[in-house]
């Protein structure tokens, strides 16, 4: 099926690993051109050169946490001097930024802060300039990919999952105020999906289990109803198709990619 991606500018926040580098990598094979943008430098440079682009990828290293550095990033990426970027952005797909899982007893105001400042500020940062530019053109789309913990309370998530309730809110209210504007923003809420994240996850909870003398845990995904997490290119999948023409119509949408796990309308 043809997306009709082909030549679209797409910036691509958490970009140089899982998920985000899953989108690159869909983005690219529709002959879009992506701006991969990540806090850390030498990932990002290094998942950029693996890729074969013919000139259809840059990358800008910014801490999105920091407002200025991301609007400076995101004035990099539309520049339209020869090589320095791709013009004006057609498509913004937010994967940065993962909040510290912690303990209730351990949520200070400074770890309720940090979770914020993560998740919620890491896109809304680059999101809301982003919008404005793509409203006063007539044309744009929004995909934020938001943790599943913004649904269902966890107790070793609440931060994080605070931060991710608030960033549906904000991509369904932005959603509604822009949409004459040409603007579709949508929201896409994974649960448990193979990165190198959930491996560690699993490696650092089989050590504890070793330790204390208890069985090793089930493998990642072993207790969902489909019976395993989801892969990245699944979730790059469904975030490529949401920021193509076909699904024009679609704005203001919370899709769940959970494998089934929260049964809920």
């Amino acid at each position: 099926m043809d997306l009709g991606l082909a030549g679209r500018h797409v910036l691509v926040t958490g970009a140089s690993r899982g998920i985000g580098f899953a989108c690159v990598q869909a983005f690219l094979a529709e002959g879009a051109k992506v701006t991969m943008l990540s806090r850390d430098e030498t990932a990002l440079c290094a998942a950029a050169q693996s890729l074969d682009a013919g000139g259809r990828v840059l990358w800008r290293a910014a801490d999105l946490r920091d407002p200025a550095s991301a609007l400076a990033a995101l004035e990099s990426a539309e520049a339209a001097e020869a090589g320095a970027g791709f013009g004006p952005l057609d498509v913004l797909v937010n994967c940065a930024g993962a909040a510290r899982r912690r303990p209730p007893d351990e949520l200070d105001a400074a770890a309720w802060n940090d979770a914020m400042q993560a998740k919620f500020f890491s896109y809304i940062h680059i999101m809301s300039p982003a919008v404005q530019r793509m409203a006063a053109r007539g044309a744009g789309c929004v995909v934020n990919v938001v943790g599943a913990g913004g649904k269902v309370a966890n107790p070793t998530h609440l931060a994080g999952g605070a931060a991710n309730a608030a960033l549906l809110l904000a991509s369904a209210g932005m959603a509604a105020a822009y949409a004459r504007q040409g603007v579709r923003i949508n929201a896409l809420n994974p649960g448990q999906v193979a990165t190198d994240r959930l491996r560690q996850r699993h490696e650092a909870e089989a050590r504890l289990a070793s330790l204390e003398g208890r069985p090793p845990p089930a493998a990642p995904g072993a207790a969902l109803p489909l019976g395993r997490p989801a892969e990245p290119r699944e979730i790059a999948d469904m975030v490529v198709f949401l920021a193509s023409p076909r699904a024009s119509y679609v704005t203001g949408a919370t899709i769940a990619m959970d494998g089934a796990t929260t049964p809920m309308i």
